[in-house]
């Protein structure tokens, strides 16, 4: 889950995926309606039910294949419950266990009896089209002395310039219009998130989110640093906050109306983190509050959703307890914590964004799923794109899924500018082995939520974990600018990197307006 926008500069997405290898720290769910025929299988529903429903979704067992629930899920869920688990299925649960032996093995038999030998693929509602639509692609120079391991890739639309970190060298480069790279700055980590603005003297400024380590790992070297951008060498620095637990993304905010801007963040973690409010005090330096110190937040949405004249937060969180989560402005300090949307923890959740798909009047929700570097290692079906109509009154409705393996970001624009919202996609956990097109989709709306998707052939120029949408070149349309994490986290056996592991980066320029 990394992604993370970037306009949160994918944000999150871009790192999401990588970040995120514990979503299943607990995984169960409810299981089928079948479950009660055999009383030790009903009652190791129950059991599940009682378990597992206390830190997040409950799981069916048919959401994964019989192996992988019984040598990897349900082995690393043991833990939590107090149970030792051994190598070749063996258990063992102490005085402290909070089943005994002989539940747990009811537990087990409710997974491996109910679930699947294997998962089927999900069946796409519309046939994909192989062509480049409306874009052309712009590629810089490969150097193939570098391996492409990058992490964040933003458009600067107030200097007009590409911004780029990288995992290995943990640098900061931009690009120019013909994507002639220049390097800016070291950094003390990798990238993950960019936003740009201007300061109170006009100048242009931008923080970087900085995750502080890649492990998944309880490690707090996350930091947000601020770059002064009109000096091209970029020495005007500072450090607005250090000691963050693996940063996504970092949305400014002044919360609390004080005329100074604060920073929302979200300190995915690991076991630990949380959404965090850095509060700028007059001596403008910063105070870290916690909004919802859980681990797993990846990107969040500023906005006054109620109309009350306040900021309000929408966080989407990616780590065992799966969900959109509104925050209200109490404007005392505080906020008023409200859930939208939940989803199971086998999901893997990415990536979010508010549009008017319908044009009602009201936000609907973008939504991405497609994590998979936990211990459920598996292409699986549910992976994919989906719609959520706003009903009113803070109630979505999915009107939308394209299944896509692995998928971790979506962005709406009207691309080919006729007046509807289309669609971008990646999938870091694409089926490379035999589906590599859907690495990077494009959907062009025809009518009314009806999408034509449009499989672009970039799969053999990078592994595409990042992504940004504006006008990069200022032509009045849309362009998408794709970062390549070319090695490591590659779950289909055997398989060998296929695509560019030395590009860091791809533009895919919008013809619309030429």
């Amino acid at each position: 889950m990394f992604s993370k926008q970037l306009p949160f500069s994918l944000y999150y997405v871009c790192f999401l995926i990588l970040v995120a290898t514990g979503l299943l720290v607990g995984s169960c769910q409810s299981g089928s309606s079948d479950a009660t025929a055999d009383p030790l299988i009903a009652a190791g529903q129950q059991l599940a039910k009682q378990h597992c429903s206390s830190c997040h979704s409950l799981v069916n067992p048919d959401a994964l294949d019989k192996e992988t629930w019984v040598k990897h899920v349900l082995p690393a869920m043991a833990p939590n419950l107090g149970i030792e688990a051994y190598p070749g299925g063996q258990y063992y649960a102490g005085r402290t266990a909070a089943v005994s032996f002989n539940d747990w093995q009811k537990i087990i038999a409710f997974y491996e009896t109910l679930a699947p030998a294997k998962l089927k693929p999900a069946t796409a509602p519309a046939p994909v089209v192989n062509d480049w639509a409306v874009f052309s692609l712009q590629m810089p120079q490969s150097d193939t002395a570098q391996t492409a391991i990058t992490t964040l890739v933003a458009m600067d639309t107030i200097g007009h310039r590409l911004y780029s970190s990288d995992a290995i060298r943990s640098d900061l480069r931009s690009w120019d219009q013909n994507l002639r790279p220049s390097f800016v700055r070291q950094l003390p980590s990798p990238a993950v998130n960019a936003t740009f603005f201007r300061d109170a003297k006009n100048r242009e400024q931008g923080l970087f989110t900085c995750l502080g380590t890649m492990r998944a790992a309880d490690i707090t070297q996350g930091e947000l640093i601020e770059i002064g951008l009109a000096d091209k060498s970029a020495k005007d620095s500072s450090v607005i906050y250090k000691d963050l637990p693996r940063p996504l993304q970092s949305v400014a905010a002044d919360l609390n109306k004080d005329g100074l801007m604060d920073w929302v963040v979200c300190g995915f973690g690991h076991l630990r983190g949380g959404l965090y409010w850095l509060k700028q005090t007059p001596g403008h330096t910063f105070v870290k509050r916690p909004i919802r110190e859980v681990a797993g937040p990846v990107q969040a949405t500023v906005q006054d959703f109620n109309a009350d004249g306040w900021p309000d937060l929408m966080v989407l969180f990616a780590h065992a307890d799966e969900g959109i989560w509104l925050f209200l402005n109490d404007k005392k300090g505080g906020f008023t914590e409200r859930n939208l949307l939940r989803f199971p923890p086998v999901y893997g959740s990415t990536s979010f964004q508010l549009v008017d798909f319908n044009k009602d009047g009201r936000l609907d929700i973008l939504y991405t799923c497609g994590d998979n570097s936990d211990f459920s290692k598996v292409l699986k079906p549910y992976h994919g794109v989906y719609i959520y109509l706003n009903q009113g009154n803070f109630r979505y409705k999915q009107t939308y899924f394209y299944p896509i393996n692995g998928c971790t970001k979506a962005v709406a624009a009207d691309f080919d500018l006729d007046g509807d919202l289309d669609m971008a996609t990646i999938a870091f956990f694409a089926d490379f082995e035999h589906n590599s097109a859907e690495g990077c989709l494009y959907f062009e709306q025809d009518k009314g939520l009806q999408f034509k998707p449009h499989a672009l052939p970039v799969s053999t120029y990078g592994r595409w974990i990042c992504m940004d949408v504006n006008d990069f070149d200022q032509d009045g349309d849309a362009d998408i600018v794709l970062g390549n994490f070319s090695k490591t986290f590659i779950i289909q056996e055997g398989l060998k990197p296929f695509w560019n592991t030395h590009l860091p980066l791809v533009l895919l320029k919008n013809k619309t307006r030429q």
